[in-house]
């Protein structure tokens, strides 16, 4: 399969959803919300699964939804978590361009409200920070593309990711 599709990962905030939605506009693509797959799969929000269901089934369920994605010409988000499910990632790598939007944990924190209502997956006594730092080695191992959007319009950002995927 010829790898036509491109995957957002980055952590809670970056803009996975809001830039994809625009990427996938400008280049004519399909879009695919991984989370929302996910909620309509399981029947309840995020927060819900993990309230009910745990961290560790959640990370199943996700890791189930996201190495079934089949896709032609889609720009896929994936949730921030989607990078401990390695047989997702490497199903990702497969059918698409891997790009990790980076941006700084000082931009996220500004960024992101209520993180328990967004359905970000915490260990109790985490903080954005430990996340920020148990994470990104993940996103820079499974990237194809780096593409920083800290400071960036989501216009900006969509130019970015462009010009990165054309060089």
């Amino acid at each position: 399969m010829q790898k036509n599709n491109i995957t957002l990962i980055g952590m809670p905030g970056a803009g996975k959803s809001t830039i994809g939605v625009v990427l996938a506009k400008v280049l004519g693509y399909d879009f695919i919300d991984s989370d929302l797959l996910i909620q309509k799969e399981e029947g309840k929000l995020l927060w819900e699964i993990m309230r009910d269901s745990g961290n560790e089934a959640f990370a199943r369920i996700e890791e189930r939804v996201n190495s079934q994605i089949q896709a032609e010409h889609a720009v896929i988000a994936t949730g921030g978590s989607v990078v401990y499910g390695p047989k997702a990632m490497e199903h990702l790598r497969e059918i698409s361009t891997v790009v990790y939007l980076k941006a700084s944990c000082s931009t996220l924190e500004k960024r992101l409200g209520d993180l328990t209502r967004r359905g970000v997956k915490f260990e109790p006594g985490q903080t954005l920070l430990d996340l920020y730092k148990e994470r990104v080695p993940l996103y820079e191992k499974y990237a194809h593309i780096t593409v920083n959007v800290g400071r960036k319009t989501v216009q900006n950002s969509v130019a970015a990711i462009i010009s990165a995927l054309n060089s």
